[in-house]
């Protein structure tokens, strides 16, 4: 399947879907490339977020502006599993699980060490990616990362496993059907993603609406919402020695209960602190960043990735 999004720009080449075997599930992937193609700069992993309706497509808009504005590195933009193209089986998916995914990637795939770009709450996973392969992770982009009070807190087991069997009954079928409305996406976009309401387009949306009507997306979505993601990754943070570059909207928001006191510049010092080669940046937009304020977002992220490409 071809990206609509990027078809049709004659500087740049997107793959056919991909596929690969792990674990004996198939896997999704496409590779993005323009014709300012270098091959001595380091390739680009993007991570997608998790939620109802979301996979690798998330980054379509980011795709296109980047090579719009004469990059040259190649973009690996894969389906997490329980996502998008890629098998959905039924299980409580956590980020280590989708860290040794995108480990067998990077070996098998692209066979060569990437800049990794995470979107909000999975951080974690390239903070996982880093310590199962440190020696392919030149650097690390967090878009919009997870309150610090959340990153830094273990999620109780009981409550995860409470929320796990609500969630995976016929009452968590029937919160999904209608999680998938367009009533739904646009309410939460609106409310919980986006600075304002009037960027909650038709192109975000029929994208939504479009992935979330297969089902089997559930148990991604699901295992997210039991926070099978949450756990304290302050010393796992603290142990990163590749440079980091933290990039936060304006009027980041948490969805949580427990980072809603935090500020912005609260939440960027918290990680700048933490992290040993840090940097951070604030632009316009607020929890979506590469979609709401693509522009921005790959602005701010240049100057850092030319920098890694300098250096390799």
């Amino acid at each position: 399947m071809r990206s609509p999004m990027l078809a049709n720009s004659s500087d740049i080449t997107t793959s056919p879907t991909h596929f690969y075997t792990w674990e004996n599930n198939r896997c999704a992937y496409e590779v993005h490339q323009s014709v300012n193609y270098h091959p001595e700069d380091i390739p680009l992993l993007l991570i997608h977020p998790i939620g109802v309706g979301l996979s690798r497509q998330f980054w379509q808009r980011f795709c296109r502006e980047w090579y719009n504005t004469n990059h040259g590195n190649v973009i690996y933009n894969p389906d997490l599993l329980g996502c998008g193209e890629s098998d959905t089986p039924r299980k409580a998916y956590t980020p280590i699980d989708w860290a040794k995914q995108l480990q067998y990637f990077l070996q098998t795939v692209v066979k060569k060490p990437v800049i990794l770009i995470a979107q909000g709450a999975l951080s974690p996973v390239a903070i996982e990616l880093v310590k199962l392969s440190p020696n392919l992770i030149t650097g690390l982009v967090f878009s919009g990362p997870t309150a610090w009070s959340v990153t830094t807190k273990n999620a109780p087991k009981w409550q995860q496993k409470l929320l796990w069997n609500i969630f995976d009954s016929p009452i968590g079928n029937a919160f999904f059907r209608y999680a998938r409305t367009r009533k739904f996406l646009v309410s939460f976009s609106t409310e919980k993603l986006f600075a304002s309401g009037d960027a909650v387009d038709e192109e975000w949306l029929n994208t939504l609406l479009a992935d979330a009507k297969n089902m089997g997306g559930r148990y991604a979505v699901f295992s997210f919402l039991a926070r099978f993601w949450q756990r304290d990754y302050s010393s796992d943070i603290a142990a990163i020695q590749q440079p980091t570059l933290v990039v936060l909207g304006e009027t980041a928001s948490a969805i949580s209960k427990e980072g809603k006191k935090e500020t912005p510049d609260e939440r960027m010092a918290d990680y700048l602190a933490c992290l040993p080669e840090g940097r951070g940046i604030k632009i316009k937009g607020r929890n979506v960043l590469p979609y709401e304020s693509t522009a921005d977002f790959v602005a701010a992220i240049s100057p850092f990735i030319k920098g890694l490409n300098s250096h390799s």
